[in-house]
């Protein structure tokens, strides 16, 4: 069973660092897209229901898509030996603030057109001073 254990989330500083995990079981890296998403704050988390997808990475090339609003902060990248996927945030500010989860869509789409069926619960990151 295909399953996402997102970690790492946390309460940071304006302008600090962040990483976040997102573990995959049932799943290789090789066979889907993994896209990380955010919601704000103020909305029960519900897995695909109002987020903000703000980076994917596309099983074939390892190549990745980068929402504007976090482009040149945030970096994915996947370790395929752990089966995990990674979000380097940096120079976070209080807007990032929002429970952010991984998904997966099938490997056919480019993964910033891809439709996602599979989410995890999602780690909270909360930037403030």
């Amino acid at each position: 069973q295909l399953q996402f254990v997102e970690s790492g989330g946390g309460l940071v500083q304006p302008g600090g660092p962040l990483t976040l995990s997102c573990a995959a079981s049932g799943f290789s890296l090789d066979s889907g897209q993994v896209g990380w998403f955010r919601q704000a704050p103020g909305k029960e988390w519900e897995a695909g229901k109002d987020y903000e997808e703000v980076s994917c990475i596309n099983s074939n090339d390892g190549s990745a898509w980068y929402a504007d609003s976090v482009k040149g902060r945030f970096t994915i990248s996947r370790d395929k030996g752990k089966n995990t996927v990674y979000l380097q945030m940096n120079s976070l500010q209080p807007e990032d603030t929002a429970v952010y989860s991984c998904a997966a869509a099938p490997p056919n789409v480019p993964c910033a057109s891809a439709t996602y069926t599979t989410w995890g619960q999602g780690t909270e990151v909360t930037v403030s001073s």
